[in-house]
Parts: C-alpha cells; sequence; structure tokens
C-alpha cells in the first residue's frame, strides 16, 4: 500500500520524476538527488513503510529481495569496488523521507 502523502510513493507511483536505475515488482532503486558520493543510489520498497519497527512480514520479504538485489544494482552502476548501505531510522538519525529506504554509496573511496 502506497500513501498519498510521502515523496517517495510519489516516485514510485510515476507522479514525481526521478533517475531510474531498477525497477521490479517489489522495489525501485533511483538516484538521490542530493548525492553524498560519487554513486548515490536509493533504493526504495514498493510499499510504504517508514521504519523497521513498522514492517509486517510482507515488508520483511520485500527487504530481503531489495539486499539480495542491491550487489547486482550497486554493481552495473559503477560500485563495482565496494559500497556502502545506509539505512536512517529516525529524526536523529537523518531521516527526512518518511518512507524506508536505504542508501547506495560508492564509486570512490569513502571516509567515515
Amino acid at each position: 500500500m502506497l500513501n498519498d502523502n510521502c515523496l517517495f510513493c510519489k516516485i514510485i507511483q510515476g507522479k514525481i520524476p526521478s533517475s531510474k536505475v531498477y525497477e521490479d515488482e517489489y522495489m525501485l532503486v533511483f538516484k538521490d538527488i542530493e548525492p553524498k558520493a560519487k554513486v548515490h543510489l536509493l533504493a526504495v520498497p514498493k510499499t510504504h513503510f517508514a521504519l523497521l519497527s513498522d514492517m509486517d512480514g510482507e515488508g520483511a520479504k520485500m527487504l530481503a529481495h531489495i539486499f539480495k538485489k542491491i550487489p547486482e544494482v550497486a554493481a552495473a552502476n559503477g560500485c563495482e569496488k565496494g559500497y556502502r548501505l545506509v539505512i536512517n531510522q529516525g529524526e536523529d538519525a537523518g531521516q527526512t523521507v518518511h518512507h524506508l529506504h536505504v542508501h547506495i554509496l560508492g564509486g570512490q573511496t569513502l571516509d567515515w
């Protein structure tokens, strides 16, 4: 189920354009509009839930699928030598869009 007030749900629905790099029935991956690395992608489940703690069984299956696909998507987008995954959870962690998403950062040597 998608949320009409959610930015990422609107992107999934095609109401807001994005630079898509991968899509299937469970997920969408697109380029971040404010990249923090040479490659900065967002992997987004096609069901709306804000936090890991909001997931049900179907959400968990979707997230497992996302994690299985990320290596392929990362390699196809310039992260053959490695990449970092980040999932922000809540305001204090810097989550600004409250739809669970995985940041894929790479294409360069990353510092902490």
